[in-house]
Order: structure tokens, then C-alpha cells, then sequence
């Protein structure tokens, strides 16, 4: 890493159905001195359905809710994985939407792997100005904080 580039704090927002991709990003980005935060419920992605399967899906949800708006605010970027879910390319769901718009309030870089999806929440995602790596995380330095 160039002693010109200071590594970064990056929270990785993803949907729970990529985080099978999120540990070779982690390390990448990890071999280039920056410090990684996981997704919320990375260790346990089933949590969400076992909660809703309880009956306590509303309270834990928005402890996730208040989580996610810590993370945010304790890094300096955000790295959003979104690839192919299903027949929905470069998928981005509500909670990583959320994340996005906070970290947008808060000034935050926000790092999109793949382009912008083309669905129904494309305008918003425009609006919040995400810079497209197109999977190249080269592209993630100081330079663009």
C-alpha cells in the first residue's frame, strides 16, 4: 500500500444472500491495511427467520436498525456487495438501502461493487451518488474519501 493512501475503517453492506462472497473482499481489502466491519447478523444469517419464526422479528429488527446506523457512523466508507439475486441484477435490498441513505446523511463514501440496479429504487440510489467500482477494489483508497 502507498504511504500516500491511509487505510480506511469500511463497513461491508450486503444481503444476507452474499455473504458467502463477503470473506475473500474482507481479506482483499484487509491485505491493503484497511480495517473491515462485517453486515449486521453475518455470524448468524438465519437470525432474521428465526425471529420472525418466534414472534420477536419487530424488536430484533430494529435493534438491527440501530446496529446498522452505529456501523455507519464508526467507518469512514461503505462497501455495498451487490451481485445477482434470483432474476434481480445487482441486487440491493430495503436494510442495505437504509445504510446507503444513512451514510449519505452523514457525508459517508459509499462504494457500490456493481453497477446501480435497474429497479424501482434506481432514482434513490442515483440521488445518493455511490461510486461504481464495477468489482474493482483497486478503486477503494483515500483518494476517493
Amino acid at each position: 500500500m502507498s504511504s500516500l493512501l491511509k487505510a480506511m475503517k469500511i463497513f461491508i453492506c450486503s444481503s444476507k444472500h452474499f455473504y458467502h462472497k463477503v470473506e475473500e473482499i474482507k481479506k482483499e481489502l484487509e491485505k491493503k491495511g484497511h480495517r473491515i466491519t462485517l453486515p449486521n447478523s453475518y455470524e448468524e444469517p438465519l437470525m432474521e427467520e428465526k425471529m420472525r419464526n418466534e414472534g420477536n422479528h419487530d424488536i430484533w429488527k430494529a435493534k438491527m436498525f440501530r446496529l446498522q446506523n452505529k456501523k455507519v457512523e464508526e467507518n469512514d466508507a461503505l462497501l455495498v456487495l451487490n451481485f445477482r439475486k434470483d432474476e434481480q441484477e445487482n441486487y440491493i435490498g430495503g436494510s442495505v438501502l437504509l445504510e446507503m441513505f444513512k451514510a449519505w446523511e452523514l457525508g459517508k463514501k459509499i462504494f457500490l461493487y456493481n453497477p446501480i440496479p435497474n429497479n424501482m429504487l434506481k432514482d434513490e440510489i442515483q440521488g445518493i451518488n455511490p461510486i461504481v467500482i464495477n468489482g474493482n477494489l483497486e478503486q477503494i483508497d483515500n483518494e476517493n474519501i
